[in-house]
């Protein structure tokens, strides 16, 4: 039965093995984060031998109680893994997003003697109880949960949303199938998830090295990079440099000085539209492509930055420069706006200097 299962899952197994494989060699998540990643593959692959044995003891008529226990399971656990996969892709949440699988495994546990969400007939067909639809109902809200969760927590950008929206299709699809195909897809399920997951992990990882890591903008390349891509839809630059940084660094150290530049990334983030793209470009420069803007537009952007930025103790010099469509050379726009804003700068360090 073991050659069986090994032909059959084989393709499942090389992508677990995979998954596991490029999880030792990131250097782009935390430990806690690949524990539970490797706690999730696990899973995966037991709920695989799960389902297989549950299908061959099928085949074979019989076993009607071991049946009914490992069918308990199978229900169980996918929600479970779902849970899992809450659990390892939003850190902050703890061991509480589990209570609704656990709910159910007991109802599961009770089903296997009174039938309450599934049974198994005479002729060796599953019977839906009377909660027979309330493991898909579980997984439902769980995979609700999840799509909400990871696009809370990101920067609503097209790029960003690709594998959310991936995400959110392969889990669609596992709610939706086993009522189009159905014992014949839950054959399949674990390798759907574990693609999915893989996938969604890969799209990540490749998001991660276009980052900053300090400040979660985008970095220096992802910037190269942007510029090249349709720059005839690039209206206008702004120039961004953080004031006093090296002298915050020489007073209160790196991590202070580390603060205050997260605290400028927030700021502009919170003052970005979804024609703006914000890029940390060197030690405290950071740069904005604005896509299609006016010149209203960016003064009220240039406005906004500003004032969100003077809630904070932290101050930054900007300049900002605007063309019309396919007017003229994005090395001319930065170098108009990196001008105003040096000239900006200037003079807060003259004004600082006049004061003190």
């Amino acid at each position: 039965m073991i050659k069986e299962y090994v032909l059959y899952n084989w393709s499942l197994i090389l992508i677990l093995l995979g998954f596991a494989v490029s999880l030792k060699e990131t250097v782009f998540l935390d430990r806690t984060t690949i524990i539970r990643y490797y706690i999730l593959i696990g899973a995966i692959f037991l709920l695989s031998i799960v389902v297989y044995e549950e299908f061959y003891l099928a085949e074979l008529g019989g076993y009607r109680t071991i049946r009914l226990i490992l069918m308990g399971i199978r229900y169980s656990a996918t929600p479970f893994i779902i849970a899992l996969v809450i659990y390892a892709l939003a850190k902050k949440l703890r061991w509480f997003v589990f209570i609704p699988a656990m709910i159910l495994g007991l109802i599961n546990a009770v089903s296997v003697f009174n039938g309450l969400v599934f049974s198994i007939g005479k002729n060796g067909v599953l019977i839906r109880g009377p909660l027979g639809y309330l493991p898909y109902a579980v997984v439902g809200l769980y995979c609700i949960f999840l799509i909400y969760i990871l696009i809370a927590r990101s920067n609503k950008q097209v790029v960003e949303m690709i594998p959310i929206a991936f995400l959110g299709f392969a889990f669609g699809s596992g709610l939706l199938l086993p009522f189009i195909y159905g014992k014949d897809y839950s054959q399949i399920f674990c390798s759907t998830i574990a693609i999915a997951l893989y996938v969604y992990y890969v799209f990540s990882i490749l998001q991660l090295t276009k980052k900053d890591a300090l400040t979660g903008l985008l970095n220096r390349q992802a910037y190269y990079a942007d510029i090249e891509n349709n720059p005839e839809s690039i209206t206008a630059l702004i120039s961004l440099d953080m004031n006093g940084l090296k002298a915050l660094n020489d007073s209160y150290g790196h991590m202070a000085g580390d603060e205050g530049l997260i605290t400028l990334a927030v700021c502009l983030k919170r003052a970005l539209k979804n024609r703006h793209m914000c890029y940390r470009v060197g030690g405290d420069e950071f740069v904005i492509i604005c896509r299609r803007t006016s010149k209203e537009e960016l003064s009220q952007l240039v406005e906004n930055i500003r004032k969100s930025i003077s809630e904070t103790k932290y101050s930054c010099s900007i300049g900002c420069s605007h063309i019309d469509d396919g007017a003229g050379s994005i090395d001319a726009l930065l170098q108009d706006s990196d001008e105003k804003m040096y000239r900006e700068k200037a003079a807060y360090y003259r004004d600082s200097r006049q004061s003190s």
